[in-house]
């Protein structure tokens, strides 16, 4: 007497293929959503929690109290110095930036590995050292003979020093990643090395541009360190930082805590714009 076996079916293998996916996904998902907990918390804990304390303390008085902390004359002629030295600045680190991340990618010369570790330097320094930098060579006893001590260029100064690593790093990356091939296209059809720049190069590099300008800006919003020794402390020179410093020390904690709002504002306004803009050019593109 036989005994018939049944063979498998060929369905079997797929569903326990699917089974063992299906257990998988959900084991990722669940280790996915942990993440997603302790990096919201962690982000929370380090930037959302106090942000928010410091906008709330601004408002202690009331939308009245906080409008006359940010209208005080004193409290506006720091804002003006701040933000228009700021653009100056991210303006400025744009052209020199872009122009030091070109000759790191693609001028080889000795001691180029040096120069692109001097660009960090900004990094790692604290600020006030940085002001104590400049203030050692553009102060009274200047050994070049630039005496900036005290004026509203060693702001301009101490912002640029501080800030330069941002532009060259933005743009660094996407020269490396160019393809020269392009370019080499464009000078096989005649164009001068200029109009390959400005026509094929520079179009690639603009996003790039503007991040690390946007980011310089943003930096120099809230420098304090560098800009303390080699401003002279004069109210000509005092940007916002430095206007909420002093109110702390004068314990009026509203009105620091108002300029830090309006800095944030400014600051989360350039970003916000600049990340629309590079979306609406990326829908066109």
């Amino acid at each position: 007497m036989s005994t018939v076996v049944e063979p498998a079916t060929a369905a079997s293998p797929a569903r326990s293929r699917a089974a063992r996916d299906a257990s998988g996904a959900a084991r990722l998902g669940a280790g996915s959503g942990l993440g997603l907990g302790v990096a919201v918390l962690w982000l929370s804990l380090l930037v959302l929690i106090p942000l928010a304390a410091v906008v709330a303390r601004g408002f202690t008085g009331g939308w009245s109290g906080f409008w006359d902390n940010i209208t005080d004359p004193n409290a506006v002629r720091a804002l003006r110095l701040t933000v228009t030295t700021s653009l100056l600045v991210a303006a400025i680190n744009a052209v020199m930036g872009t122009l030091l991340a070109w000759v790191l990618v693609r001028d080889p010369f000795p001691g180029r590995r040096l120069v692109d570790v001097i660009i960090d330097i900004p990094f790692a320094l604290p600020t006030i050292v940085a002001g104590l930098v400049l203030l050692a060579v553009y102060g009274t006893d200047s050994p070049v003979g630039i005496h900036l001590l005290g004026t509203q260029r060693a702001i301009v100064l101490g912002l640029l020093f501080v800030t330069l690593p941002f532009a060259v790093r933005s743009v660094q990356p996407v020269l490396m990643a160019l393809d020269r091939e392009v370019e080499q296209a464009a000078a096989c059809l005649g164009a001068s090395p200029f109009t390959t720049f400005r026509r094929v190069v520079l179009p690639l590099l603009l996003p790039a541009i503007a991040s690390g300008a946007t980011l310089a800006f943003a930096r120099a919003m809230g420098e304090y360190g560098s800009v303390l020794l080699i401003s002279g402390g004069l109210s000509r020179t005092k940007v916002s930082s430095m206007y909420a410093y002093q109110k702390i020390e004068n314990f009026d904690f509203p009105a620091a805590a108002a300029t830090a709002t309006v800095l944030l504002a400014v600051s989360l306004l350039v970003i916000v714009g600049l990340d629309l803009l590079q979306r609406a050019a990326a829908r066109r593109g």
